[in-house]
């Protein structure tokens, strides 16, 4: 009785809350990061921390279709930083594993998302990279749903110094001048070598599991995004919490430094 009591009352708040972001700003660009899966699964009574991941894994094509149902052009979600990539053999093996999973089911037939992984593959087991890049590439062409980028093996400071080194790269490659370029250089050339092909700045960060902090999460990107913390550990994300942080987003005055 009472969950069914919880569901309408819910279900009473989602629409209210639907109606209050009726006509006022949205992201187009969002960057979420799915922090607090292994908590989740400690709080849960669970001693398998992979569970903790699946369970993450789950919610993500929920989240992507609220997403969709909010109109929401582009979002980046926050799986693998760089610097995990320094745990224990198994402890990333299995989550990689689970990331690649989430990927392969979100490329699957009849799923609307074009899906890009971005960071630095090259640093992931070989099997994985490959498993990531060919399930991506099947989305190619897709339209319909909101733009996903999975980072994976991400780090916002890597991905500028990567930006930076193809940027010299390409332009030697085309027989310029490194003096004169770096003369030219400019934060365009930057923007247009970072990970992802959409190259959109983030408008609005979302983390959850109570943590405040970034990350170093699409650093480049991020310079005026609005930041939203959300106390709940990313597997009971609800679409109640992915509405209130629009309403958050909705209430603010993007002054951009002015």
């Amino acid at each position: 009785m009472r969950a069914k009591v919880r569901a309408a009352l819910d279900a009473i708040y989602m629409k209210r809350l639907v109606r209050e972001l009726e006509g006022r700003q949205r992201p187009q660009h969002i960057g979420i990061m799915l922090d607090g899966n292994r908590r989740w699964a400690k709080m849960s009574g669970i001693d398998d921390p992979r569970e903790g991941y699946r369970a993450g894994g789950a919610k993500v094509q929920d989240f992507l279709r609220w997403c969709d149902s909010a109109q929401i052009e582009h979002v980046t979600l926050f799986m693998l930083s760089d610097d995990n990539l320094r745990r224990p053999e198994e402890q990333l093996t299995p989550l990689i594993d689970i990331i690649a999973e989430v990927v392969e089911q979100l490329a699957a037939p009849g799923n609307p998302w074009p899906v890009e992984a971005v960071g630095a593959l090259d640093l992931l087991p070989a099997e994985s990279a490959s498993r990531l890049k060919t399930a991506t590439a099947a989305t190619q062409g897709r339209q319909g749903g909101t733009k996903v980028d999975v980072a994976v093996g991400y780090g916002g400071r890597r991905e500028i110094v990567d930006a930076v080194r193809s940027a010299l790269t390409e332009h030697s490659s085309q027989g310029g001048d490194i003096d004169e370029f770096i003369e030219t250089f400019t934060m365009e050339h930057i923007s247009k070598h970072l990970y992802s092909k959409t190259r959109s700045e983030s408008d609005l960060i979302i983390r959850t599991s109570g943590e405040q902090r970034l990350s170093g999460f699409l650093l480049w990107q991020s310079a005026y995004a609005e930041v939203h913390f959300c106390e709940t550990y990313w597997p009971d994300f609800r679409e109640i919490d992915f509405l209130r942080a629009l309403r958050s987003y909705s209430l603010r005055e993007r002054r951009y430094g002015r």
